[in-house]
Protein backbone atom coordinates (compact mmCIF):
# COMPACT_ATOMS: atom_id res chain seq x y z
CA UNK A 1 0.00 0.00 0.00
CA UNK A 2 1.07 3.46 -0.76
CA UNK A 3 2.11 5.60 1.81
CA UNK A 4 0.35 9.07 2.23
CA UNK A 5 3.05 11.89 2.09
CA UNK A 6 1.62 14.88 4.21
CA UNK A 7 2.88 18.38 3.58
CA UNK A 8 4.38 17.43 0.10
CA UNK A 9 6.63 20.52 -0.60
CA UNK A 10 4.74 22.13 -3.90
CA UNK A 11 6.71 22.63 -7.39
CA UNK A 12 5.08 26.36 -7.76
CA UNK A 13 7.52 29.02 -7.06
CA UNK A 14 6.24 31.46 -4.39
CA UNK A 15 6.68 35.25 -5.11
CA UNK A 16 6.67 37.81 -2.29
CA UNK A 17 5.67 41.61 -2.59
CA UNK A 18 7.91 42.94 0.05
CA UNK A 19 9.85 45.88 -1.51
CA UNK A 20 13.36 46.45 -0.33
CA UNK A 21 13.79 49.99 1.59
CA UNK A 22 15.85 51.79 -0.89
CA UNK A 23 13.01 51.05 -3.57
CA UNK A 24 10.27 52.24 -1.26
CA UNK A 25 12.15 55.61 -0.70
CA UNK A 26 12.80 56.11 -4.42
CA UNK A 27 8.89 55.38 -4.80
CA UNK A 28 8.18 57.76 -2.14
CA UNK A 29 10.42 60.46 -4.13
CA UNK A 30 8.24 59.72 -7.15
CA UNK A 31 5.15 59.78 -5.19
CA UNK A 32 6.12 63.45 -4.25
CA UNK A 33 7.58 65.27 -7.08
CA UNK A 34 4.30 64.03 -9.24
CA UNK A 35 1.94 65.52 -6.47
CA UNK A 36 3.86 68.59 -6.25
CA UNK A 37 4.38 68.99 -10.29
CA UNK A 38 1.29 67.59 -11.81
CA UNK A 39 -2.08 68.78 -11.62
CA UNK A 40 -3.35 65.06 -10.19
CA UNK A 41 -2.75 61.91 -11.13
CA UNK A 42 -5.13 59.50 -12.76
CA UNK A 43 -5.61 56.23 -11.83
CA UNK A 44 -6.68 55.59 -14.93
CA UNK A 45 -3.58 57.08 -16.80
CA UNK A 46 -0.99 56.12 -14.23
CA UNK A 47 -2.68 53.45 -12.12
CA UNK A 48 0.89 52.49 -10.86
CA UNK A 49 1.87 56.22 -9.36
CA UNK A 50 -1.77 56.13 -8.09
CA UNK A 51 -1.15 52.92 -5.97
CA UNK A 52 1.86 53.69 -4.65
CA UNK A 53 0.47 57.21 -3.52
CA UNK A 54 -2.42 54.99 -1.66
CA UNK A 55 0.25 52.87 -0.19
CA UNK A 56 2.10 55.74 1.60
CA UNK A 57 -0.99 57.75 1.80
CA UNK A 58 -1.05 58.51 5.57
CA UNK A 59 2.88 59.52 5.51
CA UNK A 60 2.50 61.53 2.53
CA UNK A 61 -0.48 63.32 3.66
CA UNK A 62 1.25 64.20 7.76
CA UNK A 63 4.51 65.12 5.54
CA UNK A 64 2.40 67.82 3.57
CA UNK A 65 0.22 69.05 5.56
CA UNK A 66 2.74 68.90 8.95
CA UNK A 67 5.59 70.83 6.33
CA UNK A 68 3.52 72.98 3.82
CA UNK A 69 -0.38 73.17 5.10
CA UNK A 70 -1.03 71.76 1.78
CA UNK A 71 -3.84 69.12 2.33
CA UNK A 72 -3.67 65.46 -0.09
CA UNK A 73 -6.91 64.72 -2.27
CA UNK A 74 -7.44 60.73 -2.70
CA UNK A 75 -10.43 59.01 -4.39
CA UNK A 76 -11.01 56.37 -6.15
CA UNK A 77 -10.35 58.43 -9.39
CA UNK A 78 -6.96 60.72 -8.79
CA UNK A 79 -4.69 61.69 -6.17
CA UNK A 80 -4.00 65.50 -6.29
CA UNK A 81 -2.33 67.81 -3.89
CA UNK A 82 -4.21 70.93 -3.52
CA UNK A 83 -1.49 73.64 -3.52
CA UNK A 84 -1.17 77.35 -3.62
CA UNK A 85 1.99 79.80 -3.96
CA UNK A 86 3.36 82.27 -1.37
CA UNK A 87 4.15 84.51 -3.93
CA UNK A 88 2.68 83.97 -6.91
CA UNK A 89 4.49 84.71 -9.90
CA UNK A 90 3.38 85.04 -14.13
CA UNK A 91 5.31 81.51 -15.37
CA UNK A 92 2.86 80.10 -12.82
CA UNK A 93 -0.07 80.67 -14.85
CA UNK A 94 -1.18 78.51 -18.13
CA UNK A 95 1.99 79.17 -20.63
CA UNK A 96 -0.56 78.61 -23.30
CA UNK A 97 -2.66 81.61 -22.24
CA UNK A 98 -2.39 85.13 -23.67
CA UNK A 99 -5.35 87.39 -22.07
CA UNK A 100 -7.07 87.52 -18.98
CA UNK A 101 -10.25 86.58 -20.95
CA UNK A 102 -8.51 82.93 -21.64
CA UNK A 103 -8.54 82.71 -17.89
CA UNK A 104 -12.01 84.14 -17.25
CA UNK A 105 -13.76 81.81 -19.81
CA UNK A 106 -11.72 78.82 -18.79
CA UNK A 107 -13.32 79.62 -15.13
CA UNK A 108 -16.90 80.17 -16.81
CA UNK A 109 -16.41 77.03 -18.83
CA UNK A 110 -15.69 74.99 -15.42
CA UNK A 111 -19.08 76.69 -14.23
CA UNK A 112 -20.96 75.17 -17.05
CA UNK A 113 -19.40 72.05 -16.32
CA UNK A 114 -20.90 71.78 -13.01
CA UNK A 115 -24.31 70.31 -13.88
CA UNK A 116 -22.71 67.78 -15.85
CA UNK A 117 -21.64 64.68 -15.14
CA UNK A 118 -19.06 61.98 -16.57
CA UNK A 119 -19.39 60.64 -19.96
CA UNK A 120 -22.22 63.40 -20.92
CA UNK A 121 -22.43 64.85 -23.99
CA UNK A 122 -23.10 69.07 -25.08
CA UNK A 123 -22.35 70.69 -28.04
CA UNK A 124 -19.72 73.66 -28.14
CA UNK A 125 -23.14 76.31 -28.87
CA UNK A 126 -24.60 75.15 -25.94
CA UNK A 127 -21.70 75.90 -23.91
CA UNK A 128 -20.85 79.24 -25.86
CA UNK A 129 -24.51 79.88 -25.30
CA UNK A 130 -24.77 79.62 -21.38
CA UNK A 131 -21.19 81.43 -20.52
CA UNK A 132 -22.25 84.24 -22.53
CA UNK A 133 -25.22 84.73 -21.15
CA UNK A 134 -24.58 83.63 -17.42
CA UNK A 135 -21.41 86.67 -17.93
CA UNK A 136 -23.74 88.95 -19.22
CA UNK A 137 -25.91 88.53 -16.13
CA UNK A 138 -22.61 89.53 -14.04
CA UNK A 139 -21.85 92.36 -16.26
CA UNK A 140 -19.30 90.83 -18.39
CA UNK A 141 -19.57 91.13 -22.01
CA UNK A 142 -18.33 88.95 -24.60
CA UNK A 143 -19.55 88.46 -28.47
CA UNK A 144 -19.00 85.09 -30.41
CA UNK A 145 -18.92 87.04 -33.56
CA UNK A 146 -15.35 88.62 -32.19
CA UNK A 147 -12.79 86.61 -33.48
CA UNK A 148 -10.63 87.33 -30.65
CA UNK A 149 -13.27 86.25 -28.45
CA UNK A 150 -13.64 82.91 -30.00
CA UNK A 151 -9.94 82.48 -29.96
CA UNK A 152 -9.74 82.99 -26.33
CA UNK A 153 -12.96 80.38 -25.53
CA UNK A 154 -10.47 78.44 -28.06
CA UNK A 155 -7.54 78.43 -25.99
CA UNK A 156 -9.69 78.00 -22.98
CA UNK A 157 -10.85 74.74 -24.18
CA UNK A 158 -7.71 73.37 -25.66
CA UNK A 159 -6.47 73.55 -21.91
CA UNK A 160 -9.22 71.44 -20.64
CA UNK A 161 -8.87 69.32 -22.88
CA UNK A 162 -4.97 68.86 -22.37
CA UNK A 163 -6.23 68.32 -18.54
CA UNK A 164 -8.31 65.59 -19.68
CA UNK A 165 -11.42 67.45 -18.39
CA UNK A 166 -13.10 66.92 -22.18
CA UNK A 167 -12.77 65.07 -24.88
CA UNK A 168 -13.55 66.23 -28.18
CA UNK A 169 -15.60 63.08 -29.76
CA UNK A 170 -16.42 65.08 -33.06
CA UNK A 171 -14.77 68.49 -34.04
CA UNK A 172 -12.20 70.99 -33.20
CA UNK A 173 -12.35 74.47 -31.77
CA UNK A 174 -9.79 75.98 -34.00
CA UNK A 175 -11.95 75.72 -36.55
CA UNK A 176 -15.10 77.11 -35.12
CA UNK A 177 -12.60 80.05 -33.99
CA UNK A 178 -12.54 80.49 -37.86
CA UNK A 179 -16.28 80.36 -38.47
CA UNK A 180 -18.64 80.25 -35.70
CA UNK A 181 -21.55 79.38 -37.82
CA UNK A 182 -19.86 76.68 -40.03
CA UNK A 183 -18.57 74.55 -37.52
CA UNK A 184 -19.02 73.07 -33.98
CA UNK A 185 -17.72 70.50 -31.70
CA UNK A 186 -18.92 67.31 -29.78
CA UNK A 187 -17.74 67.43 -26.52
CA UNK A 188 -17.56 64.52 -23.96
CA UNK A 189 -17.00 64.87 -20.29
CA UNK A 190 -14.63 63.61 -17.56
CA UNK A 191 -14.84 63.83 -13.99
CA UNK A 192 -11.92 65.73 -13.09
CA UNK A 193 -13.82 69.22 -13.50
CA UNK A 194 -14.44 69.56 -9.91
CA UNK A 195 -11.11 68.87 -9.11
CA UNK A 196 -9.30 72.22 -11.18
CA UNK A 197 -10.17 74.99 -8.21
CA UNK A 198 -8.47 74.57 -5.36
CA UNK A 199 -10.43 74.75 -1.88
CA UNK A 200 -10.12 77.68 0.18
CA UNK A 201 -9.93 77.74 3.81
CA UNK A 202 -12.71 80.12 4.24
CA UNK A 203 -15.91 82.21 2.37
CA UNK A 204 -14.30 83.46 -0.84
CA UNK A 205 -15.79 86.73 -0.56
CA UNK A 206 -14.61 87.03 2.94
CA UNK A 207 -11.36 87.92 1.46
CA UNK A 208 -9.80 91.63 0.26
CA UNK A 209 -6.06 91.04 -0.97
CA UNK A 210 -4.28 88.39 -3.50
CA UNK A 211 -2.07 88.15 -0.55
CA UNK A 212 -4.66 87.06 1.65
CA UNK A 213 -5.58 84.15 -0.87
CA UNK A 214 -2.42 82.38 -0.87
CA UNK A 215 -3.44 81.27 2.51
CA UNK A 216 -4.43 77.42 2.67
CA UNK A 217 -5.21 77.40 6.67
CA UNK A 218 -6.15 80.11 9.33
CA UNK A 219 -3.55 80.85 11.47
CA UNK A 220 -4.23 82.10 15.07
CA UNK A 221 -2.33 84.72 16.49
CA UNK A 222 -0.54 82.44 19.38
CA UNK A 223 3.24 81.96 18.92
CA UNK A 224 2.61 77.99 17.81
CA UNK A 225 0.34 79.22 14.98
CA UNK A 226 3.44 81.74 13.93
CA UNK A 227 6.07 79.42 13.84
CA UNK A 228 3.75 77.16 12.33
CA UNK A 229 2.89 79.56 9.33
CA UNK A 230 6.72 80.31 9.31
CA UNK A 231 7.32 76.82 8.83
CA UNK A 232 4.80 76.31 5.75
CA UNK A 233 5.86 79.40 3.75
CA UNK A 234 9.65 77.95 4.04
CA UNK A 235 8.71 75.15 2.52
CA UNK A 236 6.25 76.46 0.28
CA UNK A 237 8.59 79.05 -1.34
CA UNK A 238 11.48 76.09 -1.75
CA UNK A 239 9.32 73.74 -3.24
CA UNK A 240 7.46 76.43 -5.66
CA UNK A 241 10.00 78.68 -6.59
CA UNK A 242 13.60 77.96 -8.45
CA UNK A 243 15.41 80.41 -6.48
CA UNK A 244 14.82 81.77 -3.05
CA UNK A 245 17.87 84.42 -1.18
CA UNK A 246 18.51 84.99 2.27
CA UNK A 247 17.14 88.57 1.62
CA UNK A 248 13.62 87.03 0.31
CA UNK A 249 12.74 86.09 3.90
CA UNK A 250 12.01 89.95 5.04
CA UNK A 251 10.68 89.13 8.44
CA UNK A 252 10.98 85.21 8.61
CA UNK A 253 14.68 85.78 8.38
CA UNK A 254 15.54 84.91 11.56
CA UNK A 255 13.09 81.43 11.81
CA UNK A 256 14.74 80.71 8.04
CA UNK A 257 18.44 80.72 9.88
CA UNK A 258 17.30 78.28 12.05
CA UNK A 259 16.09 76.02 9.82
CA UNK A 260 18.50 75.47 6.92
CA UNK A 261 19.72 72.19 8.25
CA UNK A 262 16.29 70.97 8.53
CA UNK A 263 15.39 72.06 5.38
CA UNK A 264 18.21 70.53 3.36
CA UNK A 265 17.62 67.14 4.87
CA UNK A 266 13.83 67.12 4.58
CA UNK A 267 13.94 68.09 0.69
CA UNK A 268 16.54 65.47 -0.21
CA UNK A 269 14.38 62.86 2.21
CA UNK A 270 11.39 63.68 0.33
CA UNK A 271 11.87 65.03 -2.92
CA UNK A 272 15.33 63.75 -3.87
CA UNK A 273 16.74 67.65 -3.78
CA UNK A 274 20.62 68.48 -3.34
CA UNK A 275 20.32 71.73 -1.78
CA UNK A 276 24.04 73.42 -1.36
CA UNK A 277 24.49 76.78 0.97
CA UNK A 278 25.83 79.69 -0.65
CA UNK A 279 26.20 83.22 1.04
CA UNK A 280 22.87 84.36 -1.01
CA UNK A 281 20.96 81.15 0.66
CA UNK A 282 19.99 78.16 -0.26
CA UNK A 283 20.06 76.69 -3.58
CA UNK A 284 18.25 73.07 -4.73
CA UNK A 285 19.52 71.54 -7.58
CA UNK A 286 17.79 68.66 -9.27
CA UNK A 287 20.25 65.43 -9.85
CA UNK A 288 18.66 63.64 -12.15
CA UNK A 289 18.41 65.08 -15.95
CA UNK A 290 14.46 63.94 -16.16
CA UNK A 291 11.82 65.58 -13.26
CA UNK A 292 8.14 65.87 -13.13
CA UNK A 293 9.62 69.72 -12.70
CA UNK A 294 10.21 71.71 -15.50
CA UNK A 295 14.69 72.21 -14.82
CA UNK A 296 17.30 74.98 -16.00
CA UNK A 297 18.51 75.24 -18.61
CA UNK A 298 15.40 74.14 -20.45
CA UNK A 299 15.91 73.17 -24.25
CA UNK A 300 14.73 76.10 -25.17
CA UNK A 301 17.82 78.09 -26.72
CA UNK A 302 17.33 80.72 -24.46
CA UNK A 303 18.62 79.33 -22.16
CA UNK A 304 21.86 78.49 -23.73
CA UNK A 305 22.34 82.34 -24.29
CA UNK A 306 21.45 82.98 -20.44
CA UNK A 307 23.67 80.74 -19.02
CA UNK A 308 26.44 82.24 -22.09
CA UNK A 309 25.51 86.07 -20.59
CA UNK A 310 25.91 84.93 -17.33
CA UNK A 311 29.06 83.55 -17.29
CA UNK A 312 30.23 87.18 -19.43
CA UNK A 313 29.31 89.45 -16.64
CA UNK A 314 31.40 86.98 -14.41
CA UNK A 315 34.04 86.57 -16.35
CA UNK A 316 34.22 90.73 -16.57
CA UNK A 317 33.41 91.33 -12.63
CA UNK A 318 36.44 88.85 -11.98
CA UNK A 319 38.70 90.75 -14.26
CA UNK A 320 37.21 94.08 -13.50
CA UNK A 321 35.94 94.83 -17.27
CA UNK A 322 33.93 97.86 -18.78
CA UNK A 323 33.50 99.18 -14.23
CA UNK A 324 31.54 96.28 -13.49
CA UNK A 325 31.68 95.12 -9.74
CA UNK A 326 29.79 93.77 -7.00
CA UNK A 327 27.51 95.00 -4.50
CA UNK A 328 27.57 94.15 -0.74
CA UNK A 329 24.81 91.75 -1.26
CA UNK A 330 26.26 89.76 -4.05
CA UNK A 331 24.45 91.12 -6.69
CA UNK A 332 25.22 93.33 -9.67
CA UNK A 333 23.53 96.31 -10.99
CA UNK A 334 23.55 96.39 -14.74
CA UNK A 335 21.97 99.48 -17.61
CA UNK A 336 19.77 97.83 -20.32
CA UNK A 337 22.42 98.79 -22.62
CA UNK A 338 25.15 97.05 -21.30
CA UNK A 339 23.02 93.75 -21.49
CA UNK A 340 23.21 94.93 -25.19
CA UNK A 341 26.80 95.34 -25.59
CA UNK A 342 27.77 91.99 -24.04
CA UNK A 343 25.18 90.23 -26.31
CA UNK A 344 27.01 92.06 -29.38
CA UNK A 345 30.26 90.65 -28.42
CA UNK A 346 28.89 87.18 -27.32
CA UNK A 347 27.23 87.30 -31.14
CA UNK A 348 30.34 88.01 -32.60
CA UNK A 349 32.26 85.53 -31.02
CA UNK A 350 29.48 82.62 -30.94
CA UNK A 351 26.58 83.75 -33.31
CA UNK A 352 27.15 80.92 -35.69
CA UNK A 353 25.80 78.19 -32.95
CA UNK A 354 22.75 80.07 -32.29
CA UNK A 355 19.01 79.74 -33.55
CA UNK A 356 18.39 81.86 -36.62
CA UNK A 357 15.90 83.99 -34.82
CA UNK A 358 18.43 85.45 -32.13
CA UNK A 359 21.43 85.54 -35.27
CA UNK A 360 18.86 88.37 -36.81
CA UNK A 361 17.08 89.96 -33.37
CA UNK A 362 18.19 93.12 -32.68
CA UNK A 363 20.05 94.06 -29.42
CA UNK A 364 17.84 95.40 -28.17
CA UNK A 365 14.68 92.31 -27.94
CA UNK A 366 17.36 90.16 -27.53
CA UNK A 367 18.26 91.95 -24.67
CA UNK A 368 14.58 92.09 -23.02
CA UNK A 369 14.18 88.37 -23.83
CA UNK A 370 17.24 87.15 -21.51
CA UNK A 371 16.24 89.48 -18.88
CA UNK A 372 12.69 87.69 -19.06
CA UNK A 373 14.23 84.57 -18.78
CA UNK A 374 16.34 85.35 -16.14
CA UNK A 375 13.31 87.14 -14.25
CA UNK A 376 11.39 84.02 -14.47
CA UNK A 377 14.04 81.40 -13.54
CA UNK A 378 14.39 83.85 -10.28
CA UNK A 379 18.51 84.99 -11.48
CA UNK A 380 17.27 88.70 -11.47
CA UNK A 381 15.03 91.31 -11.65
CA UNK A 382 14.46 95.17 -12.78
CA UNK A 383 14.77 97.62 -10.21
CA UNK A 384 13.44 100.26 -12.73
CA UNK A 385 13.09 101.02 -16.70
CA UNK A 386 16.78 101.73 -16.23
CA UNK A 387 18.45 99.00 -14.12
CA UNK A 388 18.70 95.33 -13.77
CA UNK A 389 19.61 94.03 -10.72
CA UNK A 390 21.58 90.00 -11.31
CA UNK A 391 21.40 88.42 -8.15
CA UNK A 392 24.63 86.24 -6.79
CA UNK A 393 23.31 83.03 -7.90
CA UNK A 394 23.48 83.62 -11.79
CA UNK A 395 27.37 83.56 -10.89
CA UNK A 396 26.86 79.89 -9.86
CA UNK A 397 26.54 79.02 -13.63
CA UNK A 398 28.92 78.84 -16.53
CA UNK A 399 29.24 77.72 -19.81
CA UNK A 400 31.28 78.11 -23.33
CA UNK A 401 31.05 76.59 -27.14
CA UNK A 402 33.63 74.38 -27.88
CA UNK A 403 34.28 70.96 -29.97
CA UNK A 404 33.30 68.19 -27.79
CA UNK A 405 35.16 64.51 -28.84
CA UNK A 406 33.63 61.61 -28.33
CA UNK A 407 35.10 58.33 -28.34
Amino acid sequence: MEKIKIGKPSSVKRRTNIVDKKEFAERKKMCMNALLNRPWISKEKDPQLYYWIKEQELEIRDWFMQYTGYSVIINRKLAKLDKAPVVAYSWMGFQEFREPLDYALFTYSLWFLENKTERDQFLLTSLVKEVRDYMSELGMEVDWKNYFHRLSMARALKKLKSLDILQAVDGQESNWALNEEKYNVLYECNSYSRYVLRNFPRELMSYTTMTDMSETQIYGDEADELIRRRRHHLYRRFLLEPIVLDNHWQDELFYFHGQRKNILTQLKTMFGLIGSRYREGLIFFEPELIADSELFPTLSSISDLTILICGAIRNDVMHGSFGMKVERDGTVRLTKGEIERILIRLKKDYGEYWINDYRKMNSSTLAEEVCCHLVEWGFGEWEDNNFFILNAAAGRFIAQYGALELE
